[in-house]
């Protein structure tokens, strides 16, 4: 079988991100300035330049883009809407250089209680703010990316001086942007996440965490404004093909650790589990630390119970926490039909990949209850399933099934 593979782009924010850094390390990847120039005057904007020139941040090479904009109007949210809307930009382009436009206006207006049809960009500077944002996207238009994810999100720390005084980092509209975002702060002395960079990458990622399998084919670096002593100020992206994984939905998986509880206790919390919600679960017999013989809990469940599940494996074992992981899980299309056979009615579960079905199995309960009704071996009530269920009987009313 073929393996696909997705042009994938990964952005290290460990030095944190704004939009001039992401533009910059777009160049320095390879983005011709030229090119970036051209689809930047399809919006129709005057008063500006663009320069991009190397500098060294912390001994690494970078490229640091200036943008030198002189006297603008005012825009508000309607203005910049009107402006990409209009532009002839490629439309993939425009929807998301539109999506993350809105969500800056959007968070400028929850903080300072406004609406934000009524909202002005200070700080960001209308022009400097927009040009980053489509060139941006741009640059990742440019490279063909069809999947993007990132590090955490190093916002820095200290304070900040804003138009509304002085405010903590990261600042309001930072952090309004970074809700559902894993974030730290790794310097404290100075602002290391803008909100330009944090609407980009809290808007385009699909997944914030490790650096995702992929060979690897470009790195960009973008330099920031300060050159601090002891570090490099830069934003690195790496670009890549990773394999294509099909993903179906995803799921959470809760494990832990006991080497001190009575084992007769496994089978009360696993029915408990169960009730609550939990998709799977499994024992491992393991060695812990000096040597001791333990077992590991797992338990896989969705999203929406997780609360539940966690809460009851604190409450019902011996152990002092939990590790929570995301996973992503591909399954079979799934249906149980109720067959016939000799020794009464037996639920198969029907398994499907792309319409066609590759597995079917007799469920174990309902065969082990035949085998001892009617005196025989379990395998033959199994295999008298498995013959009375050909693949005409999908066609009846399917029931439910928890897997």
């Amino acid at each position: 079988m073929l393996t696909e593979y997705r042009k994938t782009c990964y952005i290290d924010c460990s030095c944190g991100i704004s939009g001039d850094m992401m533009l910059g390390a777009l160049i320095d990847a390879g983005l011709p300035i030229s090119r970036l120039k051209r689809e930047l005057r399809k919006l129709g904007l005057k008063g500006y330049s663009i320069k991009a020139r190397k500098v060294t941040r912390g001994g690494l090479e970078a490229t640091k883009v200036d943008i030198v904009a002189g006297a603008q109007p005012i825009r508000k949210w309607l203005d910049v809407r009107r402006i990409i809307a209009e532009s002839s930009l490629k439309t993939g382009i425009k929807t998301d250089s539109l999506a993350i436009m809105k969500r800056i206006f959007e968070a400028e207006a929850s903080v300072h209680a406004k609406n934000i049809r009524s909202v002005r960009l200070h700080e960001l500077g209308a022009v400097d703010c927009l040009l980053d944002v489509v060139g941006s996207v741009t640059g990742l238009d440019f490279f063909g990316i069809e999947f993007i994810s990132a590090s955490k999100i190093n916002t820095g720390g200290s304070l900040v001086k804003t138009e509304h005084g002085i405010l903590p980092v990261p600042a309001p509209a930072t952090a309004e942007l970074l809700k559902g975002v894993p974030i730290y702060a790794l310097d404290a002395k100075h602002e290391l996440a803008t909100p330009t960079g944090a609407a980009i990458v809290s808007t385009l990622c699909r997944d914030f965490g490790r650096l995702p399998e992929m060979e690897l084919k470009l790195i960009g670096a973008g330099a920031g404004s300060l050159d601090p002593p002891g570090r490099s100020n830069i934003l690195r992206i790496l670009i890549g093909e990773s394999p294509q994984i099909e993903i179906d939905d995803e799921v959470i998986l809760v494990e832990t650790n006991i080497d001190d509880m009575d084992p007769r206790v496994y089978e009360h919390l696993m029915d408990k589990l169960l009730e609550a919600g939990a998709l799977d679960l499994f024992l491992t017999p393991i060695i812990m630390k000096k040597s001791r013989p333990a077992v590991r809990l797992s338990a896989i469940c969705k999203l929406e119970v997780i609360n539940s599940i966690t809460a009851i494996i604190l409450k019902e074992t011996t152990t002092f926490g939990v590790r929570v992981y995301g996973a992503g899980r591909r399954i079979l299309e799934r249906k149980i039909v109720k067959v016939k056979t000799r020794y009464g009615v037996i639920r198969v579960k029907f398994g499907s990949l792309e319409g066609r079905i590759i597995k079917r199995t007799p469920e174990y309960l309902d065969c082990s209850k035949a085998a001892t009704k009617h005196g025989v071996p379990l395998l033959t009530v199994i295999k008298a399933a498995e013959r009375a269920a050909p693949e005409q009987a999908l066609h009846k009313k399917k029931t439910h099934c928890r897997i």
